[in-house]
């Protein structure tokens, strides 16, 4: 498993942006996807974005499409998550994971970060 480690969450208001990282280290290559999932209090886990490490294919939920973007640095062994556009909403505690496989069901994935709080004041 990889080691993950989430950055760059923060309190913005809404129709703002925020850039959040995830550094991971450890067995790196053996999460071939990287995700990012979210978290509000007394609601379940949301999916939010994935990226395949070799070639940069992503997805995205219906809830972020057109407003996050999902990149990877592979030299730096860093995933990020540009949010533009915020809204209330999406406050949550946002987690960075990883998985072997393309999916965008929790349950898939083995690394996960500590998480970061994103809060968007209306």
């Amino acid at each position: 498993q990889a080691q993950l480690k989430e950055s760059g969450g923060g309190l913005v208001q809404a129709g703002g942006s925020l850039r959040l990282s995830c550094a991971a280290s450890g067995r790196i290559f053996s999460s071939r996807v990287m995700a990012w999932f979210r978290q509000a209090p007394g609601k379940e886990r949301e999916f939010v974005a994935l990226i395949r490490w070799n070639t940069g294919r992503t997805h995205y939920g219906d809830s972020v499409k057109g407003r996050f973007t999902i990149s990877k640095v592979s030299a730096e062994h860093t995933v990020y998550l540009q949010m533009n556009t915020l809204k209330p909403e999406d406050t949550a505690v946002y987690y960075c994971a990883g998985s072997t496989q393309w999916s965008w069901h929790p349950n898939e994935y083995d690394s996960w970060g500590q998480g970061t709080q994103v809060t968007v004041s209306s």
